[in-house]
């Protein structure tokens, strides 16, 4: 069986047989089946809580995807998948043996005004995760109607998940609302980045008209330790308090973390006047504002290369998806 793909169904004589995945399509779907055909009643959505999404009166597509992982024989598996709508994952992969990557998938290839996206992912204790994108997310201008995208990360104890998403591109006269909240226990680790970009610089289109409003929000057993909102206007962008005009903003945030991954990611960061970094009790803060996605980018991908080690124990490893 090749290390890259699901655990068969049917294990090898002598082998213990996996546990199920379960695969819910939304409305319609039915109940979540145990093994033997029957309903059941300790199905992952009773374990992970209410399903995401819902009927809803908005013009555009409306998408939600809800992810649980669990260790099981030696690795982290995709336990439980209930999705709707044009939103989805890819087969879980294993280059480092242990740890799952997952690939998040949005088929229309950008979002429009009236859409909404929810995104739900959960690790149970002890799981070990990699979750990004094949590229960027595209946000297109719009006629009227706001566009919503909603993301929940939870961790159970001694979790580990990294969350690498590609950027989200705005494109001038977007309406939209973007929501990240991470909830960890005091033993699980996180290290992840969000960036986003206001227009397209490297095509001299400039963010001109529109309204973003950008929420990121990090919880320990129900105690804030970052709590971030950046709402963007043209009007706003000017100025020291207003992303001095540059169309690149991001973020990343790792923990736990101390004194010498603060130090190693100072040197990372040189001279540059549109970067920083900050260590709030165990919690490194870095922050990027420049005009390129790609130096932005690069930038991340070599501090998260650099932490990796210190703050996750283990070896970087760059999923493939990011050399295509």
């Amino acid at each position: 069986m090749s290390t890259n793909s699901c655990p068969s169904p049917i294990p090898p004589p002598g082998q213990p047989r996996p546990r199920p995945l379960f695969l819910d399509r939304g409305a319609g779907a039915g109940p979540h089946l145990a093994p033997n055909g029957r309903a059941a009643a300790n199905s992952p959505a009773h374990k992970f809580g209410p399903p995401i999404g819902g009927q809803t009166e908005s013009p555009g597509w409306q998408a939600s995807l809800e992810l649980g992982l669990s260790p099981w024989h030696g690795r982290t598996s995709l336990t439980y998948r209930r999705q709707r709508g044009p939103l989805s994952v890819q087969r879980p992969f294993y280059p480092e043996g242990d740890v799952c990557h997952l690939y998040l998938l949005h088929p229309p290839g950008g979002v429009v005004g009236g859409d909404g996206l929810e995104i739900q992912v959960n690790l149970e204790a002890d799981a070990r995760a990699l979750v990004t994108t094949p590229g960027a997310t595209k946000f297109y201008r719009s006629a009227g109607d706001r566009a919503h995208q909603f993301t929940t990360l939870r961790l159970g104890s001694h979790a580990t998940l990294e969350w690498l998403p590609q950027e989200n591109i705005h494109f001038t006269g977007v309406r939209a609302s973007l929501k990240t909240r991470v909830e960890l226990t005091p033993s699980s680790r996180f290290l992840g980045w969000e960036c986003q970009c206001l227009g397209r610089p490297a095509l001299a289109e400039g963010f001109d008209s529109g309204d973003l409003d950008c929420q990121f929000q990090l919880w320990m057993d129900d105690r804030p330790l970052l709590l971030e909102r950046l709402r963007v206007t043209p009007q706003s962008r000017r100025g020291a308090a207003g992303l001095r005009g540059l169309p690149v903003t991001a973020t990343l945030l790792a923990t736990p973390a101390g004194a010498a991954e603060l130090d190693w990611v100072r040197s990372q960061l040189g001279e540059a006047l549109t970067s920083g970094v900050t260590l709030l009790d165990n919690l490194l803060v870095v922050r990027y504002l420049g005009d390129s996605t790609e130096a932005c980018r690069n930038l991340f991908t070599r501090i998260w290369a650099g932490l990796r080690p210190p703050v996750l124990g283990l070896e970087p490893c760059p999923p493939r998806i990011w050399a295509t």
